[in-house]
């Protein structure tokens, strides 16, 4: 028999294994179906006897991702309509401990991933003195699209409903509530920033990897694509049009869709807020829950009072183009289109052409996308955050995969901070050696930041810059790196 935990809406039972509790697939609302699709989460309903909690559970409505991304980024799918569910990890069971908490959000463009991702489990943060919560919330069309006739942003309500969750219910698994850090990558990050631009108090840390506060969808272009979506299925382009099919028969409409925002990042047909980041779905700037870009908030001062450590990969965007076999058919003439459909000015693409001679048309994009979308980003978001008087750190994850020319490529960092290099996510982005001494300086960093609110090196300020280059040698503070190139976008 695991242990049992009493929780507000009734009692769980978990597993432990090597000294840490796992209760997983607890959920934190309501099924969002029936009735309730397309609202805002509501609370689940209170369960009599001991749930078992020893698998994970449902998975939000989702694509399976195409090859070769099927095996660099395992993503199962869970049967079940009670996918509003997190896991916890904890070695504090019946003790006054009052562990720090970090709760995990995870990436997958607001269209994959889940709380299930093994690369996720966390165990080895339990293991070394916090407790761990991993979570679902809603992707795509269901959780993200802007819907006439439904509130938008219903995937993030759930994260926030799954901290409220957290808030209520943590203690009673050895956490302490009042420090809680929210943590994230891609999406996730994303997701992390725009929840500390509503200074909800439902955190007191945030790490924000590989996703900053820049990209979120007018309401008018998001509309254009839930048109696009509904013009497809056969249907209004309304909550109660999309309601009359089964999330099911939506997906492969939403991942063609998906597919060409990505390939084509057209302005003139998505908006150029959907265009930016080259994603049919993100949050959208609603009036109600987002009035501003979450960095505009955070430099007007949202957020001050929660630690940030913010940082990105190095060469982030050769995942979406080297694997596939993309950045071998690209042509000079069309790096410009692409770029420029994403908003990036004419001049920055010749200065980058003029600075990487050397560089074939796929790798100069590669640049160019991994500076627009997620470095340049980030630095905004760390000046923002640094001069509203917010506590700041800033790292860049620099490894290079030996893997299907990867490099330093999106998601490499997640098993060195997870520290689970073993598990099969890890070794297809990072091979069967990766350096075991990088994993265990990121994830100490991170259990750091958490636990202390201090990382281990400098703060970053917009002057000196100061960043953390997690290579896997001597893990070195640079000042400004590439300082030449970040000042081409100011």
């Amino acid at each position: 028999m695991g242990p049992v935990v009493q929780t507000a809406h009734g009692k769980v039972r978990g597993r432990t294994e090597d000294g840490v509790s796992a209760f997983l697939g607890i959920p934190y609302a309501a099924p969002p179906f029936g009735p309730r699709r397309f609202r805002p989460p509501s609370p689940p309903e209170p369960w009599d006897g001991v749930r078992d909690a020893v698998a994970y559970g449902p998975t939000a409505p989702k694509p399976r991702y195409p090859r070769p991304y099927d095996r660099l980024l395992p993503d199962p799918i869970i049967a079940g309509d009670d996918c509003l569910n997190l896991n916890v990890w904890t070695t504090a069971l019946g003790s006054d401990a009052a562990l720090p908490v970090m709760v995990w959000i995870h990436g997958g463009a607001f269209r994959n991933g889940s709380g299930a991702v093994e690369v996720y489990n966390g165990a080895n943060f339990a293991r070394d003195g916090v407790v761990c919560v991993t979570l679902n919330y809603r992707l795509g069309v269901e959780g993200f699209a802007n819907l006439p006739g439904a509130p938008c942003n219903r995937g993030l309500l759930d994260q926030i409903a799954a901290l409220e969750w957290v808030r209520d219910n943590i203690a009673a698994f050895g956490g302490d509530p009042s420090r809680v850090t929210v943590f994230g990558e891609s999406a996730g990050a994303m997701s992390v920033t725009a929840l500390l631009s509503l200074d909800l108090g439902l955190f007191h840390r945030a790490i924000a990897q590989s996703g900053a506060g820049s990209l979120a969808q007018t309401p008018q272009d998001a509309l254009l694509v839930t048109a696009e979506l509904a013009a497809r299925l056969g249907v209004e382009p309304t909550a109660e049009g999309f309601a009359s099919l089964d999330p099911a028969a939506i997906i492969p409409i939403q991942s063609a869709v998906a597919t060409e925002v990505a390939a084509l990042p057209d302005p003139g047909r998505w908006g150029a807020t959907t265009a930016a980041g080259a994603m049919s779905h993100t949050p959208v700037l609603d009036g109600e829950l987002l009035h501003v870009l979450p960095q505009d908030a955070i430099a007007a001062g949202a957020g001050r009072g929660v630690d940030l450590l913010i940082g990105s990969n190095a060469e982030e965007f050769r995942l979406f183009l080297m694997p596939n076999g993309l950045a071998g058919l690209l042509s000079d003439d069309l790096v410009g289109p692409v770029a420029r459909g994403m908003g990036i000015p004419q001049s920055i693409c010749e200065a980058y052409r003029d600075r990487h001679p050397a560089l074939t048309a796929g790798e100069l994009l590669a640049v160019l996308l991994t500076e627009h979308v997620f470095r340049v980003p980030a630095n905004r978001t760390a000046d923002a955050h640094a001069t509203s008087g917010g506590a700041t750190w800033m790292y860049e994850f620099a490894w290079e995969s030996p893997n299907h020319d990867l490099g330093a490529a999106h998601a490499l960092e997640l098993g060195f901070v997870f520290d689970n290099l073993h598990v099969e996510e890890s070794r297809a982005l990072a091979g069967d050696n990766p350096p075991r001494e990088l994993a265990e300086a990121m994830h100490r960093a991170w259990l750091d930041f958490a636990v202390t609110g201090d990382p281990g090196w400098e703060r970053f300020d917009p002057g000196a810059r100061a960043v953390k280059i997690f290579d896997a040698a001597a893990n070195p503070v640079q000042h400004d790196p590439r300082g030449d190139d970040r000042k081409l976008w100011t």
